[in-house]
């Protein structure tokens, strides 16, 4: 008898979390307020971003989008999903976009736009805790695929957004113009 008990008591040491800092360059041939938009309206994301599950609205923000909270769901290659919440903490019309993430990813997310040439540049710096207990207790080896894994995310968004809005250009050439590409 231990403890008073008649079996043996376990006991779990907490794992501490695990940062991660990330920075995602992507370069998109279109107008800045087409990616601005596209980025902006993150419940469009599952339609052009493969990975993306699902986004849904929680909160309403203001009316340049502050305060909105919305409920993200990915998947990537490794077998698993994270889901998490993201809240709009400021915005820059057309130049930043600024989110604090809490839930299954614990931090910080920062968009930021500005226009080289004909391209828009689009850099987002991803700095997070991981708060799933087993991703924590595996990190140690698992560290470079979690990154490995996020890299590839991020390059199913750029090439998505990518199609997608030249998809949208050549619809609206369509409707304007009657032009069809043939």
């Amino acid at each position: 008898m231990r403890n008073g008990f008649p079996f043996r008591v376990f006991s779990f040491k907490l794992v501490a979390m695990n940062s991660y800092e990330f920075v995602s360059v992507w370069m998109i041939d279109a107008p800045l307020e087409s990616v601005w938009q596209a980025i902006k309206k993150s419940e469009s994301w599952p339609e052009w971003w493969r990975g993306v599950v699902r986004v849904v609205e929680l909160k309403p923000g203001d009316d340049n989008g502050v305060g909105a909270i919305h409920r993200s769901t990915w998947k990537s290659v490794l077998p698993y999903k994270l889901e998490f919440d993201s809240e709009v903490i400021r915005i820059e019309q057309l130049k930043l976009i600024e989110a604090r993430a809490f839930g299954e990813l614990d931090g910080h997310g920062l968009w930021q736009f500005s226009e080289t040439g004909s391209c828009v540049q689009v850099q987002y710096d991803w700095r997070v805790q991981t708060t799933k207990p087993w991703m924590n207790l595996i990190a140690p080896i698992a560290k470079p695929f979690f990154r490995w894994n996020h890299d590839k995310i991020m390059s199913w968004g750029e090439e998505g957004l990518k199609k997608w809005l030249a998809e949208r250009a050549a619809a609206a050439l369509t409707t304007r113009y009657g032009i069809t590409g043939e």
